[in-house]
C-alpha cells in the first residue's frame, strides 16, 4: 500500500511526486522505463518556457501583460467545443501562473534563462487570431537537461529519505477499481534493459506486479510514438488523410497506452484529434529512437515550397503558423515540403530541436555560445553537420546546382517552378519595402533586437554568391505532441461521461492535454508543453484532493 501511485517518470510526473512528497505524501512512482529515461521527452527538449511580463522581456524591450497574453491564447486555441470549458478554465489559470508564480517558483529552485527571449509562432496575420504578440520563448540555461534537474534533485533526495518509492521497468496494464473507485495498478515487470536513453527497449515480461492505493496520477505522456494511434485520431476533416510518411519527434516509448487503460477505467478522453506536429522536420543523421526525426527552428527569411516547388501561401511562413503551414502541405498531396535559403541565413537564423544538437546552451557555456553562434562564420556545429551528413540537405554554388540536387532527391520538383519563386522572390529585396509579406516580415521581425542580433539575417537575395552556398533542404512531417487527453477538473481529478470525478483517479502533462484534457485549444503558441507539464504536475501534487 502506498498513498500515491504516480505513472511516468517524465516531467509532470516528477513534478507531482515531488511536490506530493512534500506534503507528506508516499508516493510509488512507476515507469515502463529505465532509470536512464528519468525525465522522459522533456530531456530531449530545447527547454523553452512561455512566461509573461519577465525581467527578461523587461530588458529586451519588450511590453507584456498577462490580459495580452490571454487574449493571444484565447485567439489561438480556438475554443469551439462543449467540452472545452474545462480547458478553457485551464488556459486561465495558467496564463495566470505564467504571468505569476511561474518564474520565481524556477528561478528559487536555481533555473535560469538565456538573456534573449525567443519569438516562437508569429501568427496568422490577424490581432485577433492565432499566434503571440510579443516574444515569450524562454529558453533555460541548461536546456531539456536543465529543466527537469530541480525535480531529479528533488525525487532523489525523496527516495533516499523514504518518501517516493522509484520503480522503473514497471508497465501498468491494469487500473484495478471497486465500487468506481481506483484501489491500485497492477501491470508486467519488464526485463532489465541497458540501452541508451530515448532509444526502443525490450518489451519481454520478467514477471507481474500490483499495488494497492487509493490515489493514481497518469502522467504517462502523450501518443506521438504511436503512428497507428496518431492516424487513427487524425483530424481528417480539418487536415485531410494522415501523410503516408511521417518522422517521429519523441522515442517509441511514447505510446498513448496509459491513455487508453484510463479510459477503460472511466475516464473521460476529450480532444482526442487535437495534435501539434511540426512541418520542418529532417531525419536525423545520428538516431536515437525509430523515425527520428529533428526539427529545425528556422527564423522568418527562409523560402518555403511545396514538393513541386510553388511557394506555399500565406501565413505559410517560417516560425508563423504551425497549423496553417500542415493544412497547405498536406493539401498539395504530399506531406514534404522545401525550404531554399543561403548560408548566411542558415548560419543566423537555423536553430535544431532537442538537447543534444545544442551541446554549448546545454552545457551552461558561455565561450562555447560565442564560439558557436556569434563568432563563428559557419551554422553551428550541429547545423554543420547536417549540411553534410543529412539525407534532407543539399548544398550548391548557385541556383542551377541546387536544382538538380534537389530533383535528384526529389522527382517532384519542377526546375522552372523554382527559379521563378526564387526570382520572383528576389525581386523584391532592393529596398527596405515590399509588397511581399514575407519580406516585410522580415523588415518588422528585425525591430525586436534580438532577432535583430540573434535570429534574423540581414535581408538579401537569395542568389548573391557573397552569402552562399546557397541550401535546400527537404522538410517532413514531424510527430509531437497530442493537444487533447483525459477530462480533468483543476484538481487534476479525471472526470467520467457524466462529468463527475472518477475517484482516485488524476492525470497531468500530456495524458491530460497539459489540462483539462486540452488547454492549447486548436493550436499551441511554444513554451506550454513543458509550461503545461509543470503546472499541471504542481497543481495535482499540491491538490488537497490528492
Amino acid at each position: 500500500m502506498t498513498d500515491i501511485i504516480v505513472i511516468g517518470a517524465g516531467l509532470a510526473g516528477l513534478v507531482a511526486a515531488v511536490e506530493a512528497a512534500d506534503r507528506g505524501r508516499h508516493v510509488t512512482l512507476v515507469d515502463q522505463e529505465g532509470r536512464q529515461n528519468l525525465g522522459a521527452q522533456a530531456f530531449w527538449s530545447l527547454g523553452g518556457l512561455f512566461m509573461v511580463d519577465t525581467p527578461e522581456q523587461r530588458r529586451m524591450g519588450i511590453r507584456d501583460s498577462r490580459d495580452l497574453a490571454m487574449a493571444d491564447w484565447l485567439g489561438s486555441a480556438a475554443f469551439d467545443r462543449a467540452e472545452d470549458a474545462w480547458p478553457r478554465r485551464w488556459a486561465e489559470v495558467f496564463v495566470d501562473f505564467a504571468a505569476g508564480d511561474m518564474r520565481g517558483w524556477l528561478h528559487g529552485m536555481g533555473m535560469r534563462w538565456f538573456p534573449v527571449v525567443g519569438w516562437a509562432e508569429r501568427g496568422g496575420g490577424f490581432a485577433g487570431g492565432h499566434g503571440n504578440s510579443v516574444p515569450r520563448f524562454h529558453l533555460t540555461w541548461g536546456v531539456g537537461p536543465g529543466v527537469i534537474a530541480p525535480f531529479v534533485d528533488r525525487a532523489m533526495a525523496h527516495a533516499r529519505d523514504g518518501r517516493i518509492d522509484l520503480r522503473f521497468r514497471h508497465r501498468v496494464t491494469r487500473l484495478d477499481m471497486a465500487d468506481g473507485a481506483v484501489t491500485g495498478v497492477a501491470g508486467d515487470v519488464l526485463e532489465e534493459d541497458d540501452a541508451r536513453r530515448g532509444a526502443s527497449s525490450t518489451r519481454a515480461v520478467t514477471g507481474l506486479f500490483a499495488i494497492a492505493t487509493p490515489n493514481v496520477v497518469v502522467a504517462s505522456g502523450g501518443i506521438g510514438g504511436n503512428f497507428d494511434m496518431v492516424r487513427r485520431n487524425w483530424p481528417r476533416d480539418r487536415l485531410g488523410d494522415p501523410p503516408a510518411s511521417m518522422l517521429s519527434g519523441v522515442p517509441a516509448h511514447v505510446d498513448g497506452r496509459m491513455i487508453d487503460t484510463a479510459a477503460a477505467a472511466g475516464a473521460e478522453v476529450v480532444n482526442a484529434d487535437r495534435m501539434w506536429h511540426y512541418t520542418e522536420g529532417v531525419a536525423n543523421h545520428d538516431p536515437i529512437w525509430p523515425h527520428h526525426g529533428i526539427r529545425i527552428l528556422p527564423g522568418p527569411s527562409s523560402l518555403w515550397l511545396d514538393a513541386t516547388g510553388r511557394r506555399l501561401p500565406m501565413p505559410c511562413l517560417p516560425g508563423f503558423d504551425t497549423m496553417a503551414t500542415l493544412r497547405a502541405i498536406l493539401a498539395t498531396g504530399h506531406a514534404h515540403s522545401w525550404f531554399v535559403t543561403t548560408s548566411t541565413i542558415a548560419k543566423k537564423e537555423f536553430a535544431l530541436s532537442g538537447s543534444e544538437q545544442n551541446p554549448d546552451l546545454e552545457s551552461k557555456d558561455w565561450r562555447m555560445v560565442l564560439r558557436d553562434r556569434l563568432l563563428n562564420r559557419r551554422a553551428t556545429p550541429a547545423v554543420e553537420a547536417f549540411k553534410k551528413r543529412g539525407a534532407d540537405f543539399v548544398v550548391a554554388d548557385d541556383l542551377d546546382g541546387l536544382i538538380v540536387e534537389m530533383v535528384t532527391k526529389d522527382e517532384h520538383v519542377d526546375p522552372a517552378r523554382v527559379r521563378a519563386e526564387v526570382a520572383a522572390r528576389d525581386s523584391q529585396m532592393d529596398n527596405p519595402f515590399s509588397k511581399d509579406g514575407q519580406v516585410m516580415a522580415i523588415h518588422a521581425m528585425r525591430n525586436h533586437r534580438g532577432d535583430r542580433f540573434m535570429r534574423t539575417a540581414r535581408p538579401h537575395r537569395l542568389t548573391d554568391p557573397r552569402h552562399g552556398p546557397m541550401i535546400a533542404v527537404r522538410l517532413h512531417v514531424l510527430t509531437r505532441k497530442s493537444l487533447g487527453g483525459l477530462l480533468t477538473d483543476l484538481d487534476g481529478r479525471c472526470l467520467g461521461a457524466d462529468g463527475a470525478p472518477v475517484p482516485g483517479l488524476f492525470a497531468c502533462g500530456e495524458a491530460a492535454g497539459f489540462g483539462g484534457g486540452g488547454y492549447h485549444g486548436w493550436n499551441a503558441l511554444e513554451g506550454t508543453f513543458l509550461g503545461g507539464c509543470l503546472f499541471s504536475g504542481r497543481r495535482v501534487g499540491r491538490s488537497g484532493a490528492l
